[in-house]
């Protein structure tokens, strides 16, 4: 229960950091997608499982507040959530060149799909100019936010990890 909590108020607070303070931090138009490090983090450190429900309860926000299409961002997060969660059995806490490469191979995959299913298939083809006005700029954003919120995540995680531990042992 703890776990659901905390993880529901982890989404709330980086929906709202991206939304209103990292918008005004943005640079020409371009802000980091916070959400993209929570669900891709939570899918690595805790598996396929956990990162798809954390994937589809921030996509299902961003579809909430800020798209025309209900459920589109949710499935997308859901499999980079569910993706990240394939690479849970890898994962060493003490290392951040993995967990820095799939921030940056998501967030990449993110840009690229949300381009073609929601700009290539409307005849916009100018795919370079969006990869290098939007694509690449919001990656370098989101790997620079990735170096200081993923130790936060990390350590969350492992916090709750200690406590489900604990717990578990007064029922032993």
């Amino acid at each position: 229960m703890l776990r659901k909590i905390t993880m529901t108020v982890l989404i709330l607070f980086c929906f709202v950091l991206q939304t209103t303070l990292f918008r005004s931090l943005a640079f020409a138009g371009i802000a980091p997608n916070l959400l993209i490090v929570l669900t891709s983090a939570f899918g690595f450190m805790r598996g396929e499982k956990e990162g798809l429900l954390i994937g589809f309860f921030s996509g299902i926000l961003c579809d909430i507040f800020f798209s025309d299409i209900l459920g589109f961002h949710a499935l997308v997060y859901m499999y980079i959530g569910f993706l990240n969660g394939k690479f849970c059995k890898i994962f060493y806490p003490e290392d951040i060149k993995l967990p820095l490469a799939l921030i940056t191979v998501s967030d990449l995959s993110y840009g690229v799909v949300c381009y073609v299913l929601l700009f290539l298939l409307r005849g916009r083809l100018n795919f370079p100019f969006y990869l290098g006005t939007v694509i690449l700029p919001e990656a370098v954003y989101t790997i620079i936010v990735t170096c200081l919120l993923y130790p936060l995540a990390l350590f969350v995680n492992n916090r709750l990890e200690e406590f489900e531990r604990k717990r578990a042992k007064k029922f032993v």
